[in-house]
């Protein structure tokens, strides 16, 4: 563990990542590396919840700068119109970033922000008077389908709401042929379990799902869930990070083909049109699926790591946890 003054140095540097990260809209996946802190105790002698901060960040901080998937530009673009020193310049101006701490060059985060050159007329890190949308690119679900919650990208779509029918399939391949086949049609919920952290084993990318899902003209029309991840090119409503994974019995592992899943983002809910009951019931007949690997460095790493929600690490500890406490 590190000594108190550079755990504190390190989450304040978490912290301007996060803002960066929402006023960018890039990968989902640092949600998972802020949970890391938590749960390697970095956070510990700060006595706060570092990913429990970014999240509450992301409700403050306004998305400005329009990149892809969901926006026009990419990262070339980015770096012609000013770069990151111009959307840090931005953050700090509007007192979202503090621009006194330090830096490794020995300048403080203004000092580098203030060197920004803007590219006169562009148009691709957007003031915050006049941002692309006034919260974060990334959101938390949480609810009776994902108690220790989900991530969803939400640049690049107004969609808030989705309500469809459930269609299962345990892994990624099974997912993509059912796509591929015609076999997905629009309202559907694409739900790809078993490919969490312990599942996978090691959370695979569902990329090339979600490509296949928007090539097919489906992009608007259809939800994916999965404990599996994503990359930050991924569009669309999609949602990973489901905790507690399949593989670790959670309410995923008992959906059926045809469930009612309801994915709320303005209410940040995601949720199965089933009562606990029903899901206890489902769950109290579950059993764990026979592992892909029994022996070498998977089957160590399946036995050892620690859900999403918690960072997805390995530690002797979290190789008996199996408990989690359902989401009002």
């Amino acid at each position: 563990m590190l000594p108190a003054k550079k755990q504190q140095v390190w989450l304040d540097a978490l912290f301007q990542i996060c803002l960066v990260n929402y006023g960018s809209s890039t990968s989902s996946n640092h949600v998972a590396h802020t949970q890391r802190a938590d749960y390697a105790g970095v956070s510990e002698a700060a006595g706060l919840s570092a990913s429990a901060e970014c999240h509450e960040v992301s409700k403050r901080t306004p998305l400005l700068a329009d990149l892809k998937p969901g926006g026009r530009y990419v990262a070339v673009d980015l770096d012609r119109a000013g770069g990151i020193p111009l959307l840090a310049q931005r953050l700090v101006a509007a007192g979202l970033i503090d621009g006194e701490q330090m830096t490794p060059s020995g300048r403080t985060i203004r000092e580098e922000a203030n060197m920004a050159v803007e590219t006169p007329g562009q148009d691709v890190v957007h003031p915050v008077s006049d941002p692309l949308k006034p919260n974060g690119g990334l959101v938390i679900l949480k609810g009776n389908l994902a108690p220790e919650g989900g991530v969803v990208k939400i640049a690049g779509h107004e969609r808030p709401y989705h309500r469809g029918p459930a269609r299962i399939f345990d892994r990624e391949e099974d997912a993509m042929s059912a796509v591929t086949h015609g076999e997905i049609k629009a309202g559907d919920v694409v739900i790809i379990r078993y490919e969490g952290p312990r599942g996978g084993p090691g959370m695979r990318e569902m990329l090339g799902v979600t490509g296949a899902i928007v090539g097919a003209g489906l992009g608007e029309t259809v939800a994916l869930l999965t404990d599996g991840r994503f990359s930050g090119a991924t569009r669309g409503l999609m949602i990973g990070h489901v905790s507690p994974e399949a593989a670790r019995g959670g309410p995923i592992s008992a959906l059926q083909e045809g469930d009612t899943i309801v994915i709320d983002i303005e209410k940040r809910r995601l949720d199965v049109e089933l009562s606990d009951a029903e899901i206890a019931a489902r769950l109290a007949h579950w059993t764990e699926p026979v592992p892909h690997y029994t022996s070498g460095v998977f089957a160590k790493y399946s036995a050892l790591v620690s859900s999403a929600s918690e960072g997805a690490i390995t530690q002797p500890n979290f190789a008996a946890r199996q408990t989690y406490e359902p989401f009002p």
